[in-house]
């Protein structure tokens, strides 16, 4: 259900608070068009005559539209200030009458995919060189963007959903073994004080431990 408040008749700040405590478990939804919201929140400042206001009063106005307007604290008092600054609220950005088009397409990306599968996903500057050689030398047209493509934006490519989906390296894990149980002489390259002694366990005798010590 979709109510719409018309608050023009809180012109007081002690029906604010009245407002504001009767409305403490109401949950309001702000408007998708943020034109409303800035009319809104510049009526309210002017209608209670927001610089005028002592301090105490000003907080009243302001958690009010805080709950109210859907904005956040540090975005509501850069509004409010330039509103009594004498600004019409309107949006300082805005989409580019014409956006940036994209250079390297997705086949581009299949066919990197294609030459890492190729070449086994080697580095990005041999990666680049490949594709370099075989537009500029082979005259391969396929190669035309990626001959010039940075080593970084290489990475790029690699990282994104559609190189990942042709394109996956795995890497099995490497077995290494642990040299245990290894009986070895000792080493000792004309020292003296090098000896070698092997360890058995004889079992406990009488609740102790007994070790036999072979020389």
């Amino acid at each position: 259900m979709v109510i719409d408040m018309n608050e023009t008749k809180l012109s007081t700040i002690a029906q604010l608070r009245g407002f504001l405590e009767g409305t403490c478990e109401v949950r309001f939804e702000h408007a998708a068009d943020d034109a409303q919201r800035y009319a809104f929140i510049t009526a309210v400042v002017r209608r209670f005559g927001y610089r005028l206001l002592p301090r105490a009063d000003k907080a009243v106005v302001f958690a009010c539209l805080l709950r109210t307007s859907g904005y956040s604290r540090a975005q509501l008092r850069r509004l409010v200030s330039r509103v009594l600054d004498g600004e019409a609220l309107s949006k300082r950005y805005c989409a580019p009458a014409k956006g940036f088009g994209r250079r390297f397409l997705a086949l581009d990306v299949a066919l990197l995919a294609a030459t890492d599968a190729l070449h086994s996903t080697l580095s990005g500057p041999a990666t680049k060189l490949i594709m370099q050689r075989a537009y500029e030398r082979f005259g391969d047209p396929r190669y035309e963007r990626l001959a010039s493509i940075s080593i970084s934006h290489l990475y790029n490519l690699r990282a994104q959903r559609a190189y990942q989906q042709r394109r996956r390296h795995w890497t099995k894990t490497r077995g290494y073994s642990i040299p245990i149980a290894q009986r070895r002489a000792p080493a000792p390259e004309g020292r003296p004080g090098f000896i070698r002694i092997d360890s058995v366990h004889q079992g406990d005798q009488d609740g102790l431990c007994t070790w036999r010590l072979d020389r």
